[in-house]
């Protein structure tokens, strides 16, 4: 890949200051854009959706935990992401590489690993540090369930976590308040909840060391 292009989300200039440059050392040729939260991810991935890499930080603003990396993999299944940070905790790693990361990259890493992790993500494999933690059938099924949802009942659902309601989602989102409505529908019979607040809770165990 000549020309890669990769976006770095993450709330903090610094850091993303310093995965540039290590970017910017391992492939000098990257074209390479930032984001500061989720929303301006997604508007980011709107306009690139031929970006061949996501940095991504899971604790940003905008994303709940994991919600970010989900709603990302369910709605650009070709792109790869790649989770930073800063929790280096075995059972963070595993819910990554299970709620469909390509890598996992610890902030504490230094450039050269960055450079290494990217890089074999870009040619097709994946990056992850050795993992204690065993796998999790909960989160497999949590995965499964939320992987049920399109792109757009997905960011419903995320509205619902911040515990909007559906007038305010319909603003939010720029839909009819019908159409809002109907996707809770569908959001609450996918994912076998019985309430937005049992939907919300299910979000919000996407925090990375959440437990079920």
């Amino acid at each position: 890949m000549s020309t890669p292009h990769i976006l770095i989300a993450d709330d903090h200039p610094l850091l993303r200051g310093a995965v540039r440059h290590a970017l910017t050392a391992a492939l000098p040729s990257a074209v390479v854009d930032e984001v500061a939260s989720a929303t301006a991810l997604g508007k980011a991935l709107e306009a690139r959706p031929d970006a061949d890499l996501v940095l991504l930080d899971v604790t940003m603003p905008g994303a709940h935990g994991f919600s970010a990396l989900l709603h990302v993999r369910g709605a650009y299944p070709e792109i790869p992401v790649v989770v930073i940070s800063s929790s280096e905790h075995p059972r963070v790693i595993r819910r990554a590489q299970q709620f469909g990361a390509a890598g996992f990259i610890p902030k504490s890493s230094p450039a050269e690993a960055i450079g290494e992790a990217v890089s074999t993500v870009l040619e097709g494999g994946t990056w992850f540090p050795p993992m204690a933690a065993a796998r999790s059938e909960q989160d497999a099924l949590l995965a499964a369930r939320l992987a049920q949802l399109t792109p757009q009942q997905f960011r419903v659902l995320e509205c619902l976590a911040d515990g909007l309601l559906n007038k305010q989602i319909a603003h939010e989102l720029g839909l009819a308040e019908n159409t809002v409505k109907v996707h809770v529908t569908a959001i609450l019979k996918k994912l076998d909840c019985h309430s937005r607040t049992q939907a919300a809770v299910l979000v919000k165990s996407l925090a990375p060391e959440a437990t079920l």
